[in-house]
C-alpha cells in the first residue's frame, strides 16, 4: 500500500538523500513521461496528480527550446512551471529530470550545439540541482543516477545523457530516404559506420558501475527508445555499438532487475527484448504528455498494439510480497490502463 508522508519532509528526504547517491524513502509507484510542449494545456497532469506517486520522472523534451537564445529558453522553462497541473504535481511528487534534443536546445541536436553549457545551467536550475551538483560542472555531461530505499527493496534509477557527447547523425540520400524510409513510417537517418559513442567513454565507465551497484530494481530512463532496431529517427539503434555494449554488460555481469523505460517518439509502446541466457528485457515508451504522431515506425520488438494518443508510464512494485510483483504499462489522458504487464521480481533475475 502507498502510504504517504507529509509532502515538505518526502520532498527534502528523497531530494536530499537521492541527490547524494544515498537511500532515501521506498518508492513502490514510479510515474513518468516525455515531450511536454510549454505552448500547449496539459490536462494529463490532472490524471497523474490524482496518482499520488512516489516519483515522477521526466524523460526529455520536457521543453520545446529549440533556441539559441538562452532568455527565450528560460522563459520556456518559466511557462511550463507556470502550469497549475504542473505546479501541483513539483508540490507533491518529487521529480527528476534528464533531457532530450528540444530541451538540450535544438531538434536532433548532439555535441556540436554551441550553447550545451548555457542550456545546462538553465536546465539544472529549473529543475532544482544543488549548486555543488557534479552535473552542473562535469565536462561529460549531465548524466546522474538515485537510489530509492533500503536494501531489500531498493529501486535505483539511472538516467543517461543522450546529447552533450553525440556526434552528428548521419542522414540517408535524398532518394533512399523518399522510396525506402518516408513512405514505411521512418526516418532520415541511418546507423553510424564505426564504433562512435552517443554516451562517450568517460560516461559509458561511470554508468559501468552504477549498473553494478545492488539493487533490486534497476530502472534504466533513457530519453531515446533504446530496444528496438533501427527505424531511421533517433534511438541507440542510430549508435549499434553503444546498444550492444549496453546488452552484452547486462547479461556478462548477470544484472537483474532491470527495466528501461524511454520517451521522444510521441506515441507509447512496450518492447521486449530478450537475452540469449536470461531473462527477458522490458522498454516502457512514454510520449508524449501533449504529443502525438500517427505515422508510427514499425518495431519488431513491440509487444500488443502502440498508442498515438497522450500517455504517462507507471511502474509499480508490490513489496509486501514474499516473492515482490512488478506492473508496468502505460495510461491514457484519464489516468486508465491502456498496455500493462505484470512478472514477478524473480523472473527478472538471470539464472
Amino acid at each position: 500500500m502507498n502510504v504517504k508522508r507529509p509532502i515538505l519532509s518526502t520532498l527534502f528526504v528523497l531530494g536530499c538523500a537521492a541527490a547524494n547517491g544515498h537511500a532515501a524513502g521506498s518508492v513502490d509507484k514510479i510515474l513518468f513521461g516525455s515531450c511536454s510542449h510549454q505552448d500547449k494545456d496539459i490536462p494529463i497532469f490532472d490524471a497523474i496528480n490524482k496518482e499520488q506517486s512516489d516519483l515522477f520522472i521526466f524523460l526529455g523534451d520536457n521543453v520545446y527550446g529549440d533556441t539559441e537564445n538562452m532568455t527565450e529558453l528560460a522563459a520556456k522553462y518559466q511557462k511550463l512551471g507556470s502550469k497549475e497541473g504542473f505546479k501541483a504535481l513539483r508540490l507533491t511528487t518529487p521529480t527528476i529530470a534528464i533531457w532530450d534534443d528540444h530541451d538540450y536546445g535544438e531538434n536532433d541536436a548532439g555535441k556540436e550545439y554551441p550553447f550545451k553549457e548555457q542550456s545546462r545551467q538553465i536546465m539544472l536550475d529549473f529543475w532544482q540541482e544543488p549548486k555543488n551538483s557534479p552535473r552542473r560542472t562535469r565536462s561529460s555531461g549531465i548524466y546522474t543516477s538515485y537510489m530509492y530505499g533500503e536494501q531489500h527493496q531498493n529501486v535505483q534509477v539511472i538516467l543517461p545523457d543522450l546529447r552533450w557527447n553525440r556526434p552528428e547523425l548521419n542522414s540517408i540520400a535524398s532518394l533512399s530516404y523518399w522510396v525506402g524510409s518516408f513512405f514505411n513510417n521512418k526516418g532520415p537517418y541511418r546507423p553510424v559506420d564505426n564504433n562512435s559513442s552517443m554516451l562517450g567513454e568517460a560516461q559509458w565507465q561511470w554508468l559501468e558501475k552504477e549498473l553494478l551497484k545492488p539493487a533490486k530494481v534497476k530502472i534504466i530512463a533513457s530519453s531515446l527508445q533504446l530496444i528496438p532496431d533501427f527505424t531511421g529517427w533517433e534511438s541507440w539503434a542510430n549508435f549499434p555499438a553503444d546498444r550492444q555494449r549496453l546488452l552484452d554488460f547486462i547479461e556478462q555481469h548477470k544484472i537483474g532487475g532491470v527495466i528501461m523505460i524511454s520517451g521522444d517518439t510521441h506515441w507509447g509502446e512496450l518492447s521486449r527484448y530478450d537475452t540469449q541466457h536470461g531473462y527477458p528485457l522490458w522498454e516502457i515508451t512514454s510520449s508524449g504528455l501533449t504529443q502525438k504522431w500517427k505515422d508510427v515506425s514499425p518495431n519488431r520488438h513491440r509487444i500488443g498494439d502502440y498508442t498515438a494518443q497522450v500517455n504517462y508510464g507507471f511502474v509499480e512494485i508490490d513489496w509486501e510480497q514474499a516473492d515482490p510483483q512488478i506492473q508496468f504499462g502505460l495510461k491514457d489522458i484519464h489516468g486508465d490502463i491502456t498496455h500493462q504487464q505484470s512478472m514477478a521480481l524473480s523472473s527478472l533475475q538471470f539464472e
